[in-house]
């Protein structure tokens, strides 16, 4: 399959958001809002969940599925707001010894001017930092689109997993053409370009693991990943804390 027809799929109509996978994948979940400065923002989703009976911290940029859901998402592109609400989360997971989970699904952080007013830059810029030294287990899944900073600003992590379709890159398609080749419809040959795949990303070591589709069949992605998570997590846990935050250093370093 070419990368652009995997772009369409990590778009795609009717792909499951956020919410759907924190709802199958989790016995219980209590969203928690808010960034205590400046406002609740619903393009990220996050709280305290259990799995396997034990408590986790759980992150997702969330698009929505009907129009007027996507309008109060914001599409998923994230205000410093939500950047900051998902620190918020992080720095009381590593409060109480809570692993971290995180969905990554956007475009790309927002760009409006209200957002650079309100330091989007800096948001995820303290996101990478304190990220990189949390003295708990990280784990990000991308279950569709991973736009630039956008998406790595839930991504330094110890493990980084991809749907089969997903994608990850420094800038869209459309914008690397209009740069590369001042011709946006040059997109199929930017998505090849970018080597912005799943498979890609897993022989580039930029990723761990590719988490299959099966065709579609959703409730067989819950499983293969509540098996993953399971394994994962009991992995990170065995771990010091100094063998962790070494190996989550290590892990950056060598890109």
């Amino acid at each position: 399959m070419e990368a652009y027809d995997r772009v369409c799929m990590a778009r795609a109509k009717g792909r499951a958001t956020s919410m759907s996978y924190i709802k199958n994948l989790f016995d219980s979940f209590v969203e928690m809002h808010g960034d205590r400065r400046v406002s609740d923002d619903k393009a990220i989703v996050s709280g305290i969940a259990k799995f396997d009976g034990k408590p986790v911290t759980v992150i997702g940029i969330e698009k929505g599925v009907t129009t007027k859901e996507r309008v109060e998402r914001n599409f998923g592109s994230v205000h410093p707001d939500g950047y900051r609400k998902a620190l918020r989360q992080m720095k009381l997971a590593e409060k109480f010894l809570r692993p971290v989970i995180c969905f990554v699904d956007t475009a790309g952080a927002y760009c409006g001017i209200e957002a650079e007013e309100r330091g989007q830059g800096q948001a995820i810029a303290e996101n990478l930092m304190e990220m990189m030294t949390l003295k708990v287990p990280i784990i990000s899944i991308f279950i569709g689109e991973g736009g630039s900073g956008g998406a790595l600003a839930l991504a330094v992590a110890d493990r980084v997993w991809m749907l089969e379709n997903a994608i990850y890159s420094v800038i869209s398609p459309e914008g690397c053409a209009s740069i590369l080749w001042k011709d946006a419809t040059k997109v199929r040959e930017a998505s090849e370009c970018l080597k912005l795949t799943a498979d890609d990303l897993l022989k580039l070591n930029i990723i761990e693991k590719v988490i299959p589709e099966f065709s579609g069949n959703q409730d067989k992605v819950y499983e293969a990943l509540k098996e993953n998570l399971r394994t994962e997590l009991s992995l990170l846990k065995g771990m010091t804390e100094e063998e962790m935050l070494a190996a989550r250093y290590e892990r950056f370093r060598k890109f």
